[in-house]
């Protein structure tokens, strides 16, 4: 069982927040299997398109996906033309605007580190009119190495300027988790997407939640000096 967010408290108070997006903030798996399909039969041609495979690989930076999987890279262009597309039909995880507005007024600073490209994740929360509730929104193509290195959590405590013992990381894929060890900051996994609990529980992240709304319990007001 993992822990329970209303009895594990960290050893070092937070206030700083490093989120995923995809299946974290936002209900994106819909639309990606969409696209995926649509971007596999422009590319590849006939057959079922492998997203379960793909979906095991969340988190990483498509190209990497794309290397991982044998598919051709050319699968981008198309791949991102039809999540652009499809982009008003994701929709925010239920809950999320509240508790981002209440973190805010508790006095966190908070970050997207997404497998996404920066450009593309901007223009998903700017539609979703959230995107003012995170101080920084950065890409896999903003770092030189993508999840599951540390670089774009790194990168998010400079732009933040906050020490590790500061910041944990909220993420639904292993390599969120193993991206928020190598940067030394709190591993916390989110279980209500799509993603494989049994997998993310098997990295004994420092806390598990189901719902969106138990990261308040996981974090009092940030204490001012």
């Amino acid at each position: 069982m993992h822990p329970s967010a209303r009895t594990l408290a960290f050893e070092h108070p937070k206030s700083v927040i490093v989120f995923d997006l995809d299946g974290v903030i936002v209900d994106s798996f819909p639309v990606m299997r969409e696209a995926f399909n649509l971007a596999y039969a422009e590319v590849v041609g006939d057959g079922k398109a492998p997203f379960e495979e793909y979906e095991r690989h969340l988190g990483r930076y498509f190209p990497d996906i794309m290397k991982i999987m044998g598919l051709p890279l050319a699968m981008e262009g198309p791949f991102v033309r039809e999540s652009y597309r499809l982009a008003h039909l994701v929709p925010l995880f239920p809950g999320v605007r509240e508790v981002l507005e209440e973190l805010r007024d508790r006095g966190f600073r908070t970050a997207i580190a997404t497998g996404k490209a920066g450009d593309r994740a901007r223009h998903l929360l700017t539609q979703l009119d959230v995107i003012h509730l995170f101080d920084h929104v950065i890409g896999s193509d903003e770092v030189a190495r993508a999840k599951p290195a540390p670089d774009i959590v790194l990168h998010a405590l400079d732009l933040l300027g906050a020490r590790p013992e500061e910041a944990l990381m909220l993420g639904d894929a292993v390599t969120d988790i193993a991206a928020a060890r190598g940067a030394g900051i709190a591993a916390v996994a989110a279980l209500w997407g799509e993603s494989d609990s049994a997998d993310l529980l098997a990295t004994f992240p420092d806390a598990a939640l189901d719902a969106p709304a138990e990261l308040l319990a996981l974090l009092p007001s940030v204490v001012t000096s």
